[in-house]
């Protein structure tokens, strides 16, 4: 009975060491790409103190990478998955994911006082296809594809009682 409770924790610590390893090669990697493609790297893993949610509990925005193209400023969230078998990394960006983000965002601009720049909200995917070994990691080549323009703030801006139309 012990062995089996020990495996189990072993596991769980196993489990969250690999999904931070794919995490960062994933981060790693996608910095790689964007800097291949052109883009100039900015900053990576920018976290700042956004608000506090309803219990009080303050809340912490992080941005996988900040990167410029041209003269356009993007926010990446970058998402790493050892499989694109049961649903696509572009799933877990979700609509809280993505208002976060845009939270912090925000709170980069002010922080630097970027006024008039352009900027956008991009995605880019990595699937390893392997199993969680780091030696495999190292020998192939991950699939990274960019979602340029994966959401706008637009959809999260409060609507005025004048600008609906009935």
């Amino acid at each position: 009975m012990s062995k089996i409770l020990s495996l189990g924790i072993q596991d769980k610590h196993t489990s969250a060491h690999n999904s931070s390893f794919v995490g960062q090669f994933g981060e790693d990697s996608a910095a790689r790409y964007l800097e291949q493609k052109g883009f100039r790297m900015v900053l990576a893993n920018f976290k700042v103190p956004i608000g506090r949610n309803r219990k009080g509990v303050q809340i912490t925005g992080e941005i996988d990478l900040i990167v410029l193209e041209a003269d356009v400023l993007c926010f990446v969230e970058v998402k790493t998955r050892s499989s694109a078998e049961y649903a696509s990394p572009l799933s877990a960006i979700d609509l809280r994911k993505q208002r976060q983000i845009i939270r912090t965002a925000r709170v980069y601009r002010k922080i630097f006082n970027l006024r008039g720049i352009r900027f956008r909200y991009d995605a880019v995917t990595v699937v390893l296809n392997e199993k969680l070994n780091e030696k495999k990691l190292n020998e192939k080549k991950p699939k990274i594809e960019l979602f340029r323009n994966f959401w706008t703030e637009a959809k999260f801006s409060k609507k005025n009682w004048n600008d609906e139309q009935f």
